[in-house]
């Protein structure tokens, strides 16, 4: 798998409850685009809309050697999941401070592009501060573990 785009802040910005991996419908000259390496998702969402799944505000730019059927850069992407799956997500979203964020853009080992989405929530600045202590800590002791193993050598 080659990694095309990644969101670094979703994991900054929401708790993730869980993720899947969606197909995106593309036009010719996205894909030519995607090949180059050429994409961001930091402020892309998705949404449901009538039993489907769309994904907004992801940039791609124009193919540079494109003629006048070039596709627009931030266009809405419709995304394929399996019926189940839209229905069970339909489900979850009901329920308020939940969102679908794509956490990365890549191509599979079939070389056909890929989102791989969460259903996230928003994370408030308190929880913020508590990952970020609880990141402190697991420092902390790892490096007091490390100490002192290598005092005991």
């Amino acid at each position: 798998m080659s990694d095309i785009a990644t969101n670094r802040k979703a994991h900054h910005d929401y708790a993730i409850l869980e993720t899947m991996e969606a197909g995106i419908v593309l036009t010719g000259t996205e894909v030519k685009s995607l090949r180059n390496g050429r994409a961001t998702i930091n402020d892309a969402f998705a949404r449901l809309h009538k039993d489907e799944v769309w994904l907004f505000n992801a940039h791609i730019p124009e193919y540079t050697h494109g003629n006048i059927w070039n596709h627009s850069p931030t266009r809405e992407r419709k995304l394929l999941l399996h019926r189940d799956q839209i229905h069970r997500l339909m489900g979850q979203m009901a329920a308020k401070g939940k969102a679908l964020i794509p956490l990365k853009l890549y191509f599979n080992k079939r070389n056909v592009a890929k989102v791989e989405l969460a259903l996230a929530e928003g994370k408030t600045q308190v929880d913020r501060r508590e990952d970020i202590k609880r990141r402190t800590a697991e420092r902390e002791m790892a490096q007091a573990m490390s100490r002192a193993f290598k005092s005991k050598k």
